[in-house]
């Protein structure tokens, strides 16, 4: 055997999983107000990011997400798509960004093979994500983003609203960093 290869088992000395988790925690700390989103005449920092991703972490823990659970979101770019990005994995869970130009029976036929728990859909994509429920076998909990950027007259998927749900998640939320990089964090 190599004796370069000899005790040099992983620990936290000389290992550590690659996330993007570990790259907004640390610019938070390190960045904090720097600007992090800017959509529209809304912009906040990475501070702020920060909280709102540990937020919805919570949020989706409180409705029993846990590793491994998928969580399906169809939206543009918009704000609480950032966020998904960070939160979703904060929980152990896994994301699922759905791609806003499918129709209802595609994106029911991947609602059902994700498992998805969770659905968080733009009130834009609202019709064509109520259809693909009706379809769907997965019951998921639903919230509706409302982007106030834009001039949407649709009426929701769901009237759990994502400002309300992300409200009653806690910001001091401790998540955990994967231990393995090899673990899903999206679809």
């Amino acid at each position: 055997m190599n004796p370069f290869e000899l005790h040099l088992d992983r620990n936290a000395a000389n290992y550590q999983p690659l996330t993007p988790l570990t790259f907004l925690a640390r610019t938070a700390e390190v960045w904090p107000g720097q600007t992090a989103v800017q959509h529209g005449n809304l912009s906040y920092d990475y501070r702020t990011l920060y909280k709102r991703a540990r937020q919805l972490a919570s949020a989706l823990a409180q409705k029993y997400v846990a590793a491994g659970d998928t969580i399906s979101v169809m939206l543009p770019n918009v704000p609480a798509m950032i966020e998904a990005h960070f939160g979703v994995p904060m929980t152990g869970g896994v994301l699922h960004a759905i791609n806003t130009r499918l129709d209802a029976d595609i994106i029911a036929f991947q609602l059902d093979h994700a498992n998805a728990k969770v659905v968080i859909v733009d009130q834009e994509f609202a019709p064509v994500m109520t259809r693909a429920l009706e379809i769907a076998k997965v019951k998921p909990f639903v919230v509706n983003y409302a982007d106030h950027q834009a001039d949407i007259d649709a009426e929701p998927a769901s009237y759990n609203d994502y400002e309300a749900f992300l409200q009653g998640g806690d910001a001091a939320f401790q998540w955990v960093c994967p231990d393995d990089e090899w673990r899903a964090i999206t679809l």
